[in-house]
């Protein structure tokens, strides 16, 4: 916001300047203008309570990467949810697409909603967790790209990723075990946060029949440095 405040009109302006006409190139000029653009509109619905830049492009984005740069800003302000239902009725027929509705969404959800909004996503008729695109979508992306949502101070992040590598574990143990290392610097964090995460570990290592994969990665965590 303060940003976008020191900017003032030239948030505005550049991102009218970096638009891209005709037909989608993905030329490294073109890509570099879209890129700008996408950092301008972030400065203006930054100082914008009802994001009206964000609505505005992604109702007249004429490619993905617009679209979806508009979308994330709207989930991130708390304005996402009437273009997310059109995104998804739009997309529902192309897998990779409702990868990414599902990915904005974890990632990008304020933290206070996150561990919520994660839950839900959990329990939408299109989430297969047996998929491991689908559940990188949702479970990674929340506990790579959502620091805040997944470091809540009250554990419940933890909690739900931990719940989803205990179940995913017996059925795909090499994403269980990439994901797992999501908890890998753990001890850098305040007491607290350690004493939970150091639980959520325990709990996977505890878990009857673990996998090879994700036993060594567990193992090696609650070990520390050097082990």
């Amino acid at each position: 916001a303060a940003a976008g405040r020191a900017l003032g009109a030239r948030a505005a302006a550049l991102h009218a300047a970096n638009a891209v006409g005709g037909t989608y190139s993905p030329d490294a000029a073109a890509a570099g203008k879209r890129a700008l653009r996408a950092r301008a509109l972030g400065f203006l619905t930054a100082l914008d309570p009802e994001a009206r830049a964000a609505r505005a492009q992604f109702a007249a984005a004429g490619n993905m990467t617009e679209r979806m740069a508009a979308l994330a800003l709207l989930v991130a302000h708390g304005r996402g949810e009437a273009a997310l239902a059109e995104f998804h009725a739009a997309w529902a027929h192309d897998r990779l697409v409702v990868d990414k509705w599902f990915a904005v969404q974890a990632a990008g959800t304020p933290p206070a909603e996150a561990v919520a909004t994660v839950g839900r996503l959990t329990r939408h008729p299109d989430f297969d967790w047996k998929n491991p695109n689908r559940f990188r979508a949702v479970i990674g992306s929340f506990a790579a790209a959502n620091p805040a949502g997944f470091h809540a101070p009250d554990g419940s992040g933890y909690r739900l990723v931990t719940d989803w590598l205990l179940r995913l574990d017996p059925v795909n143990p090499q994403t269980t075990a990439r994901l797992a290392a999501t908890f890998g610097n753990w001890r850098i964090f305040d007491p607290e946060r350690q004493r939970l995460m150091q639980a959520e570990l325990e709990r996977l290592a505890a878990l009857p029949g673990l996998s090879r994969d994700t036993g060594e990665i567990v193992g090696r965590l609650l070990r520390g440095p050097g082990a």
